[in-house]
């Protein structure tokens, strides 16, 4: 069974998601692990929610600093009611809310040296550099995790201390490479030639590798790791096998990851001779003068006793002075660094300075909290050394529109951070704005925590819209920011608005729990887009994402989109008529299944093998029971229906019994006879049909690759897996027909070892001859007396129902059967289930990231070179943004205009009403278009190929008349629009003109 199963301590259901990210030994080092956070402001509330809910040990606040109005846009555990009073103590009892399991405290005291030796990590926030120096200095000196994280307006900084000689267990997190082997050659060296030619890329970068399931070189399996060297031709030398027994089949060839050390400088060293993440030559000389532009801000701090004043240039311009005058930094081998000093760039940090923001706040609290995680866990590459962030890219290119003093002068209101950057007349319009929310997860939660701080939609003209049809889940709250144990069960849409309102009662969330599908354009049509001024996605699946999206483009609404995977992370922007439109990549193959024959016969994948386990369940445990239930309440003989799959399926449920079971033990024997069907009985008849040595006509090997040769098993009672395939294939069989099932292994296997094997005239067969059928039929009249059997609905999440347990076993068996390197039971579970693992510093980075485009959104107009599309690997410090695509310009030759996908041609229906020859005539006139076809959806409203009487009878029709005659679509009072699609005289192949929004 997996490691999962093993911890007793671990709360597998609350972290399920996050297992999948760490692994169950990172999550129990987080558990054990003492975190001190130093300040509360927006960026140590983030890093203190992501390291409560991912399940930290225990986390020491400290801030006796008074809460004031300026953190309250960013600081989401305080409110009005805590101004004057200490941040960590007004915040204390909100974050140990998160996560009962985790320990939350407060400090009140000076940070001394004795406090620090109880930490493994200490991280300081919103702190003056000569504290942070002192506390670095102790920090390394006792070989204490020192992180540091500061936002100033729109520019962030990160600085990590692992120490001299720190040890980093899995680098990347990725799990190790796994590959089939096709065959190893005896020699010095040997010669290994994998199955599969796409896994040669895979392995260029691997340096050991180990060996197992090898039928023939036994030597190999389970060896120490061995090196590897590319040959040109794709083979891989493994060192001399000569003296291993010749090789066979099968097997796999495994990856062996190495640990990785680090060794970082304290803060004082680091400070002069800064080593920078960037992900290009130009990021380097950014961040060198964001670098400076920090260390002149904390100079300013200290000689004038306050920061710059928001927007004040003669503030700004002795920033400048300063950093101007700062000594030069050096290159890590002591010599200076000739990068000039980027002073305008100085000037713009220091002018916008003195704010506090949400987005801000949450993407470098999620990067400062995963860095903890890594810091605790060994677990990914850490931070080296300083990371800086920044998005002055949302202020205004145009120096005429930026804020100016007077507009950013406190309010004493909450927003008073964010006008800090953006003025009070930004303010005003973010108030004012009415958005669409999809999704009410991970991201989703985020997003609308960073709305009520932001104030978006607060004002009595504004509001927020959440759309989610999904109900929370005990797994949600290890990541889901705004769900509590109590909201188990309920509508996140619901939950998730009145929590929003909590933190800001003047943001207004209108909760829907209808899906935004094709299904609802009722719900969600034209009367309802039109009073909103943009949407944000935060979807799970590329079917759903394309769907915004077209609602999108159709209304002509901005759509801000993001997405995670684990530790990667997405967010993107699409504006009308500026960024190209969204592309869903991964529709086509999101859902894809294998054939049919591939999945039933020749498996040469894992996820065949899953696939083929899970169409098992259903078929033994779930469409049986339905089908016999519907017999009998119908009082048809079963066998009356006709089809050889039916009668396969009545057959498989029999399998050896002649008799409904009673017993446990019945329960077992049916059990031992469909493993003895699957994997041993059911892989000889195959080769029966398909001999080894058979040739097709071509005169090419019929078992030749990709198929692969699948040999017959035989039932081992010492085998884990064969016990484990009978143990939840019994208990699914009692649970069916309302029996008590057993967990007891030691006691099946010794029954396992009494029984005998089944005789195979009993199991089930293709084909029944006349003789079969009768005896089928007596079996199942037998069958149907007693009461309805129970189908099971597979669930997933449940770890002690014996669902996954059969599906993993069933997989691994079959995997063994064809010579498949299997999935483990974590494996098995994410892959069937469809999981996508989840953290929550990932969630918190995205939303932050669209935070900052929802600005620039906002502020329109603005042009294409102010957005950002971006992309995150947190475990491998990967940071991209880039400026989006512009839309394709498309053209028509018969024609002088041009469009692109965000066009439609507008034709109003006037009137009365126009006619179908009315439309294509003005589409000529003004457009210089001669249609040849005209459709609505699929239907059909014209064609040039008609005869001219079908012509004539249908262009004498109001456009709505023939709409309604060729479909069942009857236009609805509130509708507005319809949309019809044309081909045109001259059109070539990549011609695709634009929608027609015929006006009613």
């Amino acid at each position: 069974m997996d490691v999962l199963e093993t911890s007793k301590l671990l709360d597998e259901e609350l972290y399920s998601r996050q297992l999948y990210v760490l692994g169950l030994p990172a999550m129990q080092r987080l558990q054990g692990a003492k975190v001190l956070l130093s300040g509360l402001q927006g960026l140590g509330a983030e890093v203190a929610k992501n390291l409560v809910l991912m399940g930290v040990g225990s986390l020491t606040l400290h801030d006796p600093h008074p809460t004031c109005w300026s953190d309250l846009a960013a600081q989401f555990f305080l409110s009005e009611q805590d101004l004057g009073k200490s941040r960590a103590e007004a915040s204390q009892e909100l974050v140990a809310r998160l996560n009962r399991a985790v320990q939350v405290c407060i400090h009140t005291g000076d940070i001394t040296e004795d406090l620090l030796l109880d930490f493994q990590v200490v991280v300081l926030t919103a702190s003056d550099l000569e504290e942070q120096l002192k506390v670095g200095t102790l920090c390394h000196k006792h070989r204490v995790c020192f992180l540091v994280a500061d936002t100033r307006g729109l520019v962030g900084q990160l600085f990590c201390d692992f120490g001299e000689n720190f040890t980093v267990q899995d680098p990347t997190g990725a799990e190790p490479l796994t590959a089939a082997i096709q065959h190893i050659s005896q020699g010095s060296p040997g010669i290994l030639t994998l199955r599969e030619e796409d896994d040669l890329r895979n392995f260029r970068d691997v340096d050991l590798v180990t060996f197992s399931g090898i039928e023939g070189m036994v030597e190999l399996n389970g060896c120490a790791p061995r090196p590897i060297h590319m040959q040109k031709d794709g083979t891989l030398e493994i060192g001399d096998t000569t003296t291993f027994s010749c090789y066979l089949r099968g097997g796999a060839v495994t990856e062996v990851k190495r640990p990785k050390t680090v060794s970082h400088k304290p803060l004082d060293a680091a400070l002069l001779q800064p080593r920078m993440v960037a992900q290009s030559p130009q990021e380097v000389c950014r961040a060198l003068s964001l670098h400076q532009a920090f260390r002149a801000l904390h100079m300013f701090q200290r000689l004038n006793g306050h920061p710059p004043k928001p927007w004040d240039p003669v503030d700004a311009d002795k920033v400048v002075d300063l950093a101007r005058a700062l000594k030069p930094l050096r290159r890590t081998d002591g010599k200076p660094l000739e990068e000039p000093l980027d002073e305008a760039l100085v000037r713009t940090v220091a002018l916008s300075s003195a704010g506090g923001l949400s987005p801000m706040a949450v993407m470098l609290g999620a990067v400062a909290a995963q860095e903890v995680l890594k810091a605790v866990s060994g677990k990914f590459m850490p931070l080296d050394q300083w990371l800086y962030f920044d998005a002055l890219d949302c202020l205004p290119e145009d120096g005429e529109l930026l804020p100016n003093p007077e507009d950013c002068s406190p309010r004493g209101c909450r927003y008073d951070g964010q006008i800090a950057v953006f003025g009070a007349g930004f303010q005003k319009k973010l108030s004012c704005q009415r958005y669409l929310l999809v999704g009410a997860g991970a991201i989703g939660c985020e997003l609308l925590k960073g709305f009520a701080l932001m104030g978006l939609g607060a004002a009595s003209s504004g509001g927020v819209t959440v759309a989610d049809m999904d109900h929370i889940e005990r797994s949600n709250l290890s990541r889901q920011f705004l769900f509590r144990l109590q909201d188990i069960g309920r509508p996140k849409a619901e939950v998730a608005a009145e929590a929003t309102h909590r933190l800001n009662s003047d943001v207004k969330v209108t909760p829907l729990t209808d899906p935004l599908d094709p299904t609802t354009e009722h719900i969600y049509g034209d009367n309802f887009f039109s009073r909103v001024d943009g949407v944000v996605a935060a979807v799970d699946s590329f079917q759903a994402r394309h769907y915004v999206a077209t609602r999108c483009i159709h209304y002509l609404k901005p759509l801000l989109e993001a997405g995670m995977q684990g530790t990667l992370g997405s967010a993107s922007v699409f504006i009308p008529h500026v960024t190209e439109v969204y592309k869903a990549l991964g529709t086509d193959s999101e859902d894809a299944s294998a054939p049919v024959c591939t999945v039933r016969h020749f498996p040469t994948k894992v996820v065949h093998t899953l696939q083929w386990a899970r169409d098992e369940f259903e078929g033994l445990f779930r469409l049986s029971a339905e089908t016999i239930n519907r017999h009998q309440q119908a009082h048809t003989p079963l066998v009356d229906t006709s089809g050889p799959q039916f009668l396969t399926l009545l057959q498989v449920v029999l399998g050896v019994l002649r008799k409904r079971p009673q017993t446990w033990k019945d329960c077992v024997v049916w059990a031992l006879g469909q493993w003895q069907l699957c994997f041993h009985y059911g892989i000889k008849q195959l080769l029966r049909r398909y001999p080894p040595d058979k040739v097709c006509k071509d005169g090419a090997r019929f078992w030749s690759a990709p198929k692969l040769l699948p040999r017959p098993l035989e039932f081992d009672t010492s085998q884990d897996m064969h016990l484990l395939y009978v143990l939840a294939a019994a208990n699914l069989y009692a649970q069916m027909h309302g029996l008590s099932g057993s967990q007891d292994k030691p006691a099946l296997r010794e029954m396992l070892k009494l029984l005998p094997l089944p005789d195979p005239q009993y199991l089930a067969s293709a084909e029944l001859d006349p003789e079969q059928k009768q005896g089928l039929h007596k079996a199942l009249q037998v069958w149907s007396v007693g009461p309805p059997l129970q189908p099971l609905m597979f669930e997933k999440d449940d770890d002690s129902n014996f669902h996954m347990d059969f599906v993993a076993a069933a997989a691994s068996l079959r995997a063994q059967n064809y010579g498949i390197p299997p999935a483990n039971w974590t494996q098995s579970k994410r892959i069937v289930g469809k999981i996508i693992p989840a953290i929550a510093t990932t969630a918190g980075a995205v939303a932050g990231l669209v935070g900052l485009e929802l600005y620039k959104v906002v502020g329109m107009p603005r042009p294409l070179s102010a957005f950002r599309h971006s992309y995150l690997r947190l475990a491998e410090n990967n940071f991209s943004r880039w400026i989006p695509p512009a839309p394709a310009v498309q053209t028509f030759h018969h024609v002088e205009w041009t469009w692109t996908c965000w066009d439609r041609l507008k034709v109003p229906a006037g009137q009365p009403e126009r006619t179908l020859k009315s439309l294509l005539d003005h589409l000529q006139e003004k457009y210089g278009l001669r249609v040849k076809m005209l459709l609505q959806g699929s239907a059909q409203l014209y064609s040039v190929r008609w005869s001219p009487e079908k012509q004539a009878q249908c262009l004498s029709l109001r456009v709505t008349e023939r709409v309604q005659q060729v479909t069942p679509c009857v236009p609805k009072p509130e509708q507005r629009v319809l949309v019809l699609e044309l081909s045109c005289e001259g059109e070539r192949d990549d011609t695709t003109f634009p929608p027609l929004h015929y006006e009613l």
